[in-house]
């Protein structure tokens, strides 16, 4: 009879071992998040600056790429557990979930094309500024939906993101004085602010209907959201696209790309595949973290751009550009930390729960 080898594994060692691969996965879904964002963004003012004019194919593109996500249904292993499984058995009724997938894809079609006019009108550094401003309106919308109070830290937040915006308004840039007239970047700016007030409201209702109409945080539960709001805002943008009548004068921004062809069909393409990274980085942390993790790690690539439009588009980084970017940063980092202190108490409070349940034992 051959003796049996048992070996054991140290609790502690186990742990670690699933700290290590949760670190893992939040670092890369990061990555996805700061390199999707950063590259679609680039990728967009590149489109409008080689001679692309279309509002609605340019945020179409920002849209399309959600057929993506469809086999992550299949393949990846977050789709088992009893959380899926009891979203599957508990589903609202079918009427329910099309008016919250309508709803929040209607949003998102609208504060996408103000996104895309906002790209087409300002500088790219400029608009990368305004868009930290969504989280400032992130704390605002999550204090009326989702009872956030505002702590020192957020409204230090509020105040720093504020001014970093409002400095945006003085700056005397060359490019737009010359290449942009005062009206196209006011209307940029102003497109840019409510953009980013859409995105946040968008952020901030999608967690109160996990919390109040779904009552879960599935992975399956959240991968629906993605899919069919996604579906529905690029239906919304292909009407808009015939409607306008823009998909006619397509042929003819092709042949007049300064790339050329080829390269005005690869743009479009990275540009949706960037964004589509983005949105399976975005999938990633909000199963593994949260939602507000998420819109937090995408405001910290935001001071990325600044720096890489210099590089790529010679646009240049003067006084009050800087002075905003570095608010910009800093009201950032006040918001994360406050963050940082919610999760630190709600793990020590568990901790202590966990400690009086074994006491009572």
């Amino acid at each position: 009879m051959e003796a049996e080898i048992k070996v054991t594994i140290h609790p502690s060692v186990s742990s670690k071992m699933r700290d290590l691969r949760w670190w893992i996965h939040i670092a890369m879904y990061t990555v996805f998040i700061l390199g999707g964002q950063t590259a679609g963004t680039l990728l967009g003012r590149l489109y409008f600056q080689k001679g692309g004019k279309s509002i609605w194919l340019e945020t179409l593109v920002q849209l399309v790429g959600f057929p993506l996500l469809v086999p992550l249904y299949y393949i990846s292993p977050a789709i088992k557990g009893q959380a899926n499984d009891h979203y599957r058995s508990n589903k609202p009724p079918a009427i329910k979930l099309a008016i919250v997938y309508l709803s929040l894809g209607l949003l998102i079609a609208g504060y996408c094309v103000l996104y895309t006019i906002g790209l087409q009108d300002l500088p790219v550094s400029t608009y990368s500024l305004l868009c930290a401003s969504q989280l400032a309106f992130n704390a605002i919308f999550a204090f009326f939906l989702n009872g956030q109070k505002f702590s020192p830290y957020i409204l230090n937040s509020l105040v720093l993101l504020t001014i970093s915006s409002t400095l945006l308004v003085f700056q005397n840039d060359s490019s737009t004085s010359v290449d942009e007239s005062k009206a196209k970047y006011a209307i940029g700016f102003v497109c840019t602010v409510l953009a980013s007030a859409g995105f946040s409201l968008a952020l901030s209702l999608t967690q109160f209907i996990f919390q109040r109409v779904l009552k879960t945080e599935s992975f399956i539960a959240i991968l629906d959201i993605l899919i069919y709001q996604s579906l529905v805002a690029s239906c919304a943008m292909v009407v808009a696209l015939f409607a306008s009548k823009e998909w006619k004068t397509l042929k003819m921004e092709m042949e007049g790309f300064e790339l050329g062809k080829v390269s005005y069909c690869m743009t479009l393409i990275w540009t949706a595949l960037c964004w589509e990274i983005f949105a399976i980085g975005s999938l990633g942390l909000i199963v593994h973290v949260s939602s507000l993790f998420t819109n937090v790690v995408g405001t910290l690539g935001l001071p990325l751009i600044p720096v890489l439009a210099v590089a790529f588009f010679q646009e240049k980084m003067d006084g009050i550009k800087a002075i905003a970017m570095l608010l910009a940063v800093w009201g950032f980092v006040s918001y994360a930390y406050q963050h940082y202190l919610d999760d630190y108490k709600n793990k020590g409070s568990n901790a202590h729960k966990v400690s009086e349940s074994q006491e009572q034992r």
